[in-house]
């Protein structure tokens, strides 16, 4: 399984048993936090100690027991793909998104919430970029990435979340450096540049004060393409990934969250061997039909690729419809920016911006709702209306 798992993404990767990239969004002072997930629940996931029943409605799981949930893959049988470790008495929801134009790998989108609903910890879509110079990089597939022209550090990419999230950054920090080594080591091996930031936040859920933490992790593979027809020829390509980890609490509850998903193992761990093995299998069956196909004629390779996209339609059109959303709120930010530069007014930047986390809400099928007598905030069914004092708001509280 070594190829295997070097072909995926640091979602679900890691040289020693070192998850650096895991969604553990909450170890802001944390070095490495350890990949591991030992399963114990099928299908539907299973308590790896002590019992999963409902404790008190905060961010504490009183009997500190755990359970593992696999998120599975529906083009594959609905085999079990990416198991995620998360406190017994949570709620779960995740989704598999398989690679598209922009982003390389397959990847997760999930998110864990307390029993009373006010705490939380999520792993968002990534987000990719393309930039370079050169007649390949005009003709390099640039559907559904953000419109940056440019490289941004990890701490820029960061402080850009906090505003799409509308939280206020207390802290913005780069990596600390046993952090950052671990993460130039594996970068390096991959041929990669990479770096990270952590973000302390606060915000208010109603009249609760709210304290959170983003993480950010931003990797970049370059490719350079010789001139073959005389000067002027050549090409770099500059492909950028950036994935962002977000987890947070009512304030009085925040160690609490940092002690449960601090703990080892917590979070998105690497694929299951035998998906990986089946989901290789099935990348290499494709590439050799693909080729062969193209050697007996191009009618039959492009029925060849017209079948395989007609049996993922489904995961093809939920991915391209989240990078879509998220695309609009990029070029929503980036219009609000040159206006603010022009007129620093908070009220027009509100009032065109959206919530990050609705890509989350969106991708599992879920929306936000605030009760207007108490001003408190939480998550339900797209298949529920809200009634009542109840209405439908985005991800950070503001109105629709």
């Amino acid at each position: 399984m070594a190829w295997s798992r070097r072909f995926f993404d640091d979602e679900y990767r890691g040289k020693t048993g070192n998850n650096s990239d895991c969604t553990c969004t909450l170890q802001l002072q944390r070095a490495d936090a350890t990949s591991a997930a030992s399963a114990g629940g099928g299908a539907n996931g299973g308590a790896s100690s002590g019992s999963s029943g409902d404790g008190a409605g905060s961010a504490s799981s009183s009997s500190g027991s755990t359970r593992v949930e696999y998120i599975k893959d529906p083009t594959l049988n609905n085999m079990d793909a990416i198991p995620v470790k998360y406190p017994a008495n949570w709620k779960f929801q995740g989704v598999l998104f398989q690679p598209g134009d922009c982003i390389n790998n397959t990847y997760v989108v999930w998110r864990a919430t307390s029993p009373d609903g006010k705490s939380f910890n999520e792993r968002m879509p990534p987000l990719g970029w393309t930039y370079g110079s050169g007649p390949f990089f005009a003709a390099y597939p640039k559907n559904g990435c953000l419109p940056m022209h440019g490289a941004i550090t990890a701490v820029d990419f960061a402080k850009y979340m906090t505003s799409l999230l509308h939280v206020q950054a207390v802290e913005v920090k780069p990596f600390l450096d046993a952090e950052k080594a671990a993460l130039e080591q594996d970068a390096q091996q991959r041929q990669q540049r990479a770096e990270g930031a952590n973000v302390l936040v606060r915000f208010m859920n109603g009249s609760t004060p709210m304290k959170g933490g983003l993480r950010v992790v931003v990797r970049c593979t370059e490719t350079i393409v010789g001139a073959f027809s005389g000067p002027g020829s050549g090409s770099t390509i500059d492909h950028c990934e950036a994935n962002v980890g977000y987890g947070a609490s009512p304030e009085s509850q925040y160690a609490e969250l940092q002690r449960l998903w601090s703990a080892p193992g917590m979070g998105q761990s690497l694929g299951t061997d035998a998906w990986q093995q089946a989901w290789t299998q099935r990348f290499v069956a494709n590439a050799q039909r693909q080729r062969q196909n193209m050697v007996n004629s191009a009618n039959a390779f492009t029925n060849a690729q017209n079948a395989a996209f007609n049996a993922q339609q489904e995961g093809y059109r939920r991915q391209a419809a989240v990078q879509q959303q998220m695309h609009n709120e990029f070029m929503n930010t980036m219009q609000r920016g040159t206006n603010m530069s022009m007129q620093r007014t908070s009220d027009a930047m509100n009032a065109r911006t959206t919530a990050a986390s609705d890509w989350v809400d969106y991708a599992l099928d879920r929306k936000t709702v605030m009760d207007t007598n108490t001003g408190q905030i939480y998550k339900t069914g797209n298949q529920i209306t809200p009634g009542g004092a109840a209405v439908q708001v985005h991800g950070n509280g503001t109105p629709y």
